[in-house]
C-alpha cells in the first residue's frame, strides 16, 4: 500500500528545525496512525544520529540542501553594523561566525538511509539523481518541498514520489531554491491549483497556516492528498520548543502576536512572531545562515530578561489558534472527522 494511503489521519507532523521536532512528537505520530518528521536541517550530526536511534517506524526525515550561494560581503558588514548597538545594550561581543553552507547534507543524508525512514523530505533543493536512485533502491519515498509551479515540475520530472507544496502562511522557512529568490504570494489554494495546471501528476503534500479542521478538509478539497502542520504542535507535550517560545506562543493573545515573513529572522525568507527587531529590518537582504549565528547571543540576552525584542520564534499564521496537549489531542482535533 502506498505510504500516503496507509495514513489512519491525512495529517502529517512537520519537520521543525531548531528544537521543536523530537524523537517523541515522531513516535506520537505514528502511534496515531501517521507519519512525524525529524528535522535535521540544523542539527549537529551526532543530534540528528541520536535522534535517529530514538525512534520508531514509520517516520520520515527532513533535511536542508546544501546553500550554493555566499551572502555579499558588503551585506555582512552592513549588518554588523546594525547589530553593534544592539549588542552593547546587553554588554556582548558580537561573534565572528563561519556556517556550514552545506547543512551537513551529505553526512546526514548517509545516516538518514541507514536508519531506513518510511520518507525522506528535501528543504531549500531538490535530490539529485543519484540521491533520487539511493532512495528508491532502498524504498524510502521522495519527497521535495516546493513554493512554485516551476520548481514542482522539476521535482517531478527529477524523480520525486511527492510534493509539499508550501504556501505564504506557513511558519518556518519558505522553502525557496535560492536565498535571493522573492517567494511566490499566492495562496495554498491557489498555489495548489497551480501545481496541478503545471501538469504535476504526483501527489501533492498541502503545508502552510493549517491550523484546525476546517483548513485541513479546505486542503484536501483543493487538491492535496494529505496536509503537513507544524505550528499546531509547537505547543503540544510531546514538542521540544524551547521554554522562551513556549511563554512567548502561550502570551499570543494578550501580547496582540501575530506572524510575519521576514529575512530578518535568519537571513532568507521565514514566517515568525513579529519582534521589534523584524518590524526594524523587514529589507535586509539575503544573508542566511550568517544573520541567525551572529543575532544568537543576543537573542539568549534579551530572553533571559524576559525581553522578545529580538526572539526567533518562527510560527505560521493563526498563531493565536494554537492549542495545547497531547500530539495525540492535536491530531485528532485537525482531522476532518473532527467536523460536526
Amino acid at each position: 500500500m502506498d505510504l500516503l494511503e496507509s495514513l489512519n489521519i491525512p495529517v502529517l507532523v512537520a519537520p521543525m528545525a531548531g528544537g521543536p521536532s523530537t524523537p517523541a512528537l515522531v513516535n506520537a505520530a505514528a502511534a496515531a496512525g501517521t507519519i512525524g518528521f525529524l528535522a535535521g536541517g540544523t542539527q549537529t550530526l551526532e543530534q540528528f544520529k541520536q535522534d535517529l536511534s530514538q525512534v520508531t517506524a514509520p517516520f520520515g526525515v527532513n533535511l536542508f540542501q546544501p546553500q550554493l550561494e555566499e551572502p555579499d560581503p558588503a551585506d555582512l558588514a552592513r549588518l554588523s553594523q546594525i547589530l553593534a548597538p544592539e549588542f552593547e545594550k546587553f554588554d556582548l561581543v558580537q561573534p565572528s561566525v563561519s556556517p556550514d553552507l552545506t547543512n551537513g547534507w551529505a553526512e546526514k543524508f548517509e545516516a538518514a538511509l541507514a536508519a531506513q525512514p518510511a520518507v525522506m523530505s528535501a528543504t531549500f533543493g531538490c535530490f539529485s539523481a543519484a540521491e533520487f536512485q539511493q532512495l528508491h533502491e532502498r524504498n524510502i519515498a521522495a519527497w521535495v518541498t516546493v513554493t512554485n509551479p516551476e520548481d514542482a515540475l522539476i521535482a517531478q520530472d527529477a524523480g520525486a514520489d511527492a510534493l509539499v507544496v508550501q504556501g505564504p502562511k506557513a511558519g518556518g522557512h519558505r522553502s525557496t531554491w535560492s536565498i535571493t529568490e522573492e517567494p511566490d504570494s499566492r495562496s495554498l489554494a491557489e498555489l495548489l491549483q497551480a501545481v496541478r495546471n503545471a501538469g504535476v501528476k504526483i501527489p501533492l503534500i498541502a503545508a502552510g497556516g493549517i491550523m484546525n479542521a476546517a483548513d485541513v478538509r479546505g486542503a484536501l478539497q483543493a487538491g492535496a492528498v494529505a496536509v503537513s502542520c507544524g505550528s499546531a504542535f509547537l505547543l503540544c507535550d510531546e514538542a521540544g520548543t524551547s521554554t522562551f517560545n513556549r511563554w512567548l506562543l502561550a502570551q499570543a493573545t494578550v501580547l496582540d502576536l501575530e506572524s510575519v515573513s521576514s529575512r530578518a529572522f535568519s537571513g532568507r525568507f521565514a514566517r515568525g512572531v513579529a519582534t521589534q527587531f523584524a518590524r526594524d529590518n523587514e529589507g535586509l537582504p539575503p544573508l542566511y545562515p550568517y544573520l541567525n549565528k551572529m543575532i544568537t547571543p543576543l537573542r539568549e540576552a534579551a530572553a533571559g530578561v524576559g525581553n522578545w525584542e529580538y526572539a526567533y520564534c518562527l510560527v505560521g499564521s493563526g498563531v493565536q489558534g494554537i492549542g495545547s496537549g497531547s500530539a495525540k489531542r492535536i491530531l485528532m482535533s485537525l482531522a476532518p472527522s473532527a467536523l460536526r
